[in-house]
């Protein structure tokens, strides 16, 4: 039987269309809704920059439509190109739904649709990455702009929000439960692919951090918190997994990671294509993030591999992490409190074991790609129906 050519519109099944900035980033976490529009009965449509991951995309039976932009060009000239690439696009394309995932995407992508006359819209905040991390006047001032433009100028009646915590409700200045909210577990995890591994032997204990190695990720504060731990007299190790974002501001560069990796009990390993390995190997998952998360998948990934989850207290984390059951969650930024955490896993040795398995039995009851499809499919149904 022939491939399907997914290079061209179907004329028999309406669209949602996709607007994302990096294939890779819809490849890593949104392959699943795209699956979902096709079982439902949409045609999904996905407008992104395409480096080499349109295999991928293609292989759930979505068609992709290449936009080239950085994400770190912001000047006017730049976001007025882009803003006048997608009404095209659009405009031609003629999609039932328009689906932004994340905020770049939602503002140029919400206002494209506006002008394309295209009404049914769907928002999805994915985290407010480095701005959400920002405490200073400046980075609160930039969220309530962001914030007030996506709620006043870019949405309607039609428009719904799909959320992965409740704080980020209250950054858009809308109250968690109005209808116009869909709240989802996050990117959804398959639990048979990130299956539940005993514990490896210790001491040491052994931590790591699946994440990109970024300021906002609180990489230094873990780092410090070993090194606190160690002085104290714990055996303890970690293990770090990620590469810096270029396109961040904020990012560890390489010399940096370079140099806490010289110290004997710090390794940084860069991006792992093997989580689940990296979890078997590990008896603590951390991620100390200052702030701007989603719903972190890497804290989805450990937990559905039975591991105990290190975390802040910031939307998005605690959202998931159940304190003192799942994991610890403390103040962001404070590696005295992440060292004394530390501390306690090393001298309880019962302690990971248990919290790994009640972070386990967590994914397992609505966090799964197929939580995640259902509600995603459903959204798009009742969407569709709005007058």
């Amino acid at each position: 039987m022939e491939s399907p050519d997914l290079t061209t519109p179907s004329p028999a099944r309406p669209k949602v269309l996709f607007v994302i900035t990096e294939d890779w980033f819809f490849v890593s976490h949104f392959l699943p809704m795209a699956e979902a529009a096709r079982e439902a009965g949409f045609e999904p449509v996905v407008v992104t920059r395409v480096r080499n991951h349109a295999a991928a995309i293609a292989a759930v039976g979505a068609r992709i439509v290449p936009l080239d932009a950085e994400r770190r060009e912001v000047g006017i000239v730049a976001v007025a190109s882009a803003l006048a690439r997608m009404t095209t696009i659009l405009r031609r394309e003629k999609p039932a739904i328009v689906h932004c995932i994340a905020l770049r995407s939602i503002l140029v992508g919400g206002a494209a649709a506006r002008l394309a006359g295209i009404h049914r819209r769907i928002y999805a905040v994915t985290g407010l990455g480095y701005l959400g991390a920002r405490r200073d006047g400046t980075g609160r001032a930039i969220r309530f702009a962001i914030g007030l433009a996506i709620r006043r100028l870019l949405s309607g009646r039609r428009t719904r929000f799909l959320l992965e915590n409740t704080g980020d409700a209250g950054f858009l200045g809308l109250p968690a439960d109005t209808p116009r909210i869909v709240l989802v577990g996050g990117a959804g995890i398959d639990p048979a692919v990130y299956a539940a591994a005993p514990l490896p032997p210790a001491p040491p204990l052994k931590v790591a951090v699946v994440a990109r190695m970024l300021w906002s990720k609180g990489i230094d504060t873990i780092v410090e918190a070993v090194r606190l731990a160690r002085r104290r007299g714990v055996d303890v190790t970690l293990s770090l997994y990620g590469t810096p974002d270029p396109s961040n501001p904020r990012a560890f560069p390489a010399e940096t990671l370079a140099a806490w990796s010289a110290e004997p009990f710090i390794q940084w390993h860069g991006r792992t294509e093997d989580v689940a390995a990296v979890w078997a190997a590990h008896h603590i998952a951390c991620l100390p993030s200052r702030g701007g998360e989603g719903l972190p998948r890497t804290l989805l990934e450990a937990a559905a591999c039975g591991r105990p989850l290190l975390t802040s207290d910031v939307p998005g984390c605690r959202d998931f992490v159940r304190d003192g059951q799942d994991g610890f969650v403390l103040p962001a930024g404070d590696p005295r409190a992440f060292a004394a955490a530390l501390a306690r896993f090393a001298a309880e040795p019962d302690l990971a074991a248990r919290m790994g398995a009640s972070a386990r039995i967590r994914v397992e009851n609505g966090y799964t790609i197929a939580d995640l499809k259902r509600a995603v499919a459903g959204l798009y149904r009742d969407l569709s129906r709005t007058k």
